[in-house]
């Protein structure tokens, strides 16, 4: 039977409507990747942790959150679920009873203790950034449920783990109080040892100063360990538990809390009599699933690709050292990959559609970049520059391959109001630095190759300048901070408020203009798609 072009296009359409679909409603928690790199693993001597938020439902607006002063037996609240769908434009925030990502709302679950002063930062989804140059990214760790042991474990560390603090709120204090990495990893560490974690999946937060990088894993109840990643290694964790081979007697670079071994012996997870090492992520969070090792593999062979990895081991490396030192351009570049030249490489075959689209569904291959990111955002620390200013978080929202990059600073005075405004649950709003994005991502769907070729034309001249640009108005602060630090902070707020807007109205015209140019792409003439695909799908109407 003859298969008209008009329909071919709809079942495409609809086919590609579906695998989105089916992937939200399976996705919404395990879905971010981090990569972690110490100082002598990059081009200039910074730190640099990153994370993608790929959430189907987060709340992708941005605040920065002033620091305050409080007085004395002053209480802070313990809020679960506070970073959806909350107007932190309002100080103290209003909680809504109803969030509307079909997520538990936020609520008040007790109070502790407050410090005299908390320090300013950058909140979104997840916060990342203090006004100390701390900052941090996160991925939920899953646990593989398909064997006894997995559901036991699920069972005892996340069923049972009837605590008050998640990930968000650990984030939060930690932001308002640390002023190093291995501060911070304290920091949530005692949260956890006094009122432990609530009832979710575990996280691997990734933390820098600037000088030194922490990976933490917290694994539900009052159980975690972090260590330090070395200075010349990078390290990448995409949803699995990675922390097995370190050394525990290592005070100097590892910290866990004091049940880490007694309670898995407890258990009868772990024999300490065995002489065999004792491994926290396969003990506490088993998961040797492909939809996690094959990022670690790709992101390693992209870094170290002297190593020659199999993209089919089941447990890879902690960490590697790079065979070049990264930059924030070649980390950009990698958190947009969907396994390009490679044998998963998502915008081959049929899948791909006429014209090499890598956005999927469920069934294919979980790349590194892919249309669910809320935002990415890669924080770039400096140590040798003072605390305001040598922390730059470089944020964009949506698919990495799609969007541009943005040099923020927790220290800035203020953000563009484009960057708190809309919701993924209201109708598109063009006033919305998120839904601009995804406009230009959405137009990319119809012709990938050829519009993402126009969008590396249009940014990467701008973001090679910008790279240049920022260090030299980040080194001009550092001096000019010396001797007046509000002029200082005028001078990076002032770059970093008008770069975001000149993105923003210049991305605005960008869609407008792809739009223009591939809206009527398909068309309905067989002769505007390749022969092999048309061939390959069955297409059989002759051209007219």
């Amino acid at each position: 039977m003859k298969k008209t072009l008009s329909g071919v296009i709809l079942l495409c359409f609809m086919s590609f409507i579906s695998f989105l679909n089916a992937e939200i409603s399976e996705e919404s928690y395990d879905t971010c990747t981090t990569i972690s790199a110490g100082k002598k693993a990059t081009i200039d001597g910074s730190t640099i942790v990153t994370h993608n938020d790929d959430s189907s439902i987060a709340d992708f607006r941005l605040w920065i959150i002033p620091e305050a002063d409080w007085p004395e037996n002053a209480r802070r609240d313990i809020v679960i679920y506070s970073h959806d769908y909350v107007d932190y434009g309002k100080n103290p925030p209003i909680y809504p009873d109803i969030d509307p990502s079909g997520s538990p709302a936020a609520r008040i679950v007790g109070s502790m203790p407050q410090v005299k002063h908390t320090y300013r930062y950058l909140h979104s989804r997840y916060s990342f950034m203090n006004e100390k140059g701390v900052a941090m990214g996160e991925t939920t760790i899953s646990i593989d449920t398909s064997t006894d042991y997995g559901k036991e474990v699920e069972r005892v560390m996340i069923d049972e783990s009837d605590g008050i603090i998640d990930c968000w709120l650990a984030q939060d204090i930690a932001l308002e109080r640390a002023t190093t990495a291995k501060e911070a990893v304290k920091i949530i560490g005692d949260l956890l040892n006094t009122y432990r974690w609530h009832k979710q999946p575990g996280e691997c937060i990734n933390i820098t100063d600037g000088n030194e990088v922490w990976i933490m894993e917290i694994y539900g109840r009052d159980i975690w360990v972090a260590f330090k990643l070395p200075d010349n290694a990078v390290l990448v964790s995409a949803n699995r538990a990675r922390i097995n081979n370190i050394n525990l007697a290592d005070k100097k670079n590892v910290m866990y809390s004091p049940n880490l071994i007694s309670f898995a012996v407890r258990q009868g997870w772990y024999d300490n009599k065995s002489n065999k090492p004792f491994r926290p992520a396969e003990i506490y969070c088993p998961n040797n699933t492909i939809y996690s090792s094959r990022r670690e593999w790709r992101a390693f062979d992209l870094i170290a690709p002297s190593l020659q990895l199999s993209p089919h081991e089941t447990e890879y490396p902690l960490y590697v050292v790079p065979d070049y030192p990264l930059s924030v351009s070649d980390v950009f570049k990698i958190k947009g990959d969907y396994y390009q030249g490679t044998e998963y490489d998502l915008s081959v075959g049929l899948a791909g559609g006429p014209w090499g689209n890598p956005i999927r569904g469920s069934g294919f291959e979980r790349a590194i970049g892919i249309h669910r990111t809320c935002y990415l955002q890669i924080s770039q620390v400096k140590s040798w520059l003072p605390d305001p200013i040598k922390g730059i978080s470089w944020f964009g929202y949506g698919h990495p391959a799609t969007t541009y990059l943005t040099p923020l600073w927790a220290k800035m005075n203020k953000l563009p109001e484009f960057y708190q405004t809309g919701s993924r649950y209201e109708p598109f709003d063009p006033n919305s630095g998120w839904w601009i994005n995804i406009y230009v991502q959405t137009i990319a769907n119809l012709s990938w190759k050829n519009v993402l070729s126009d969008i590396v034309e249009f940014r990467d001249p701008i973001m090679t300048a910008q790279y240049v640009e920022t260090e030299e108005i980040q080194n001009q602060a550092a001096l000019i901070y010396k001797e007046n630090p509000d002029e200082a902070i005028n001078l990076i707020s002032n770059y970093a408020y008008s770069r975001a807007n000149q993105w923003f109205n210049s991305w605005k015209e960008l869609g407008n203009e792809l739009f223009s140019k591939y809206w009527y792409i398909y068309g309905t003439n067989a002769s505007n798609l390749p022969e092999w695909w048309l061939e390959g799908i069955g297409y059989t109407e002759p051209v007219r």
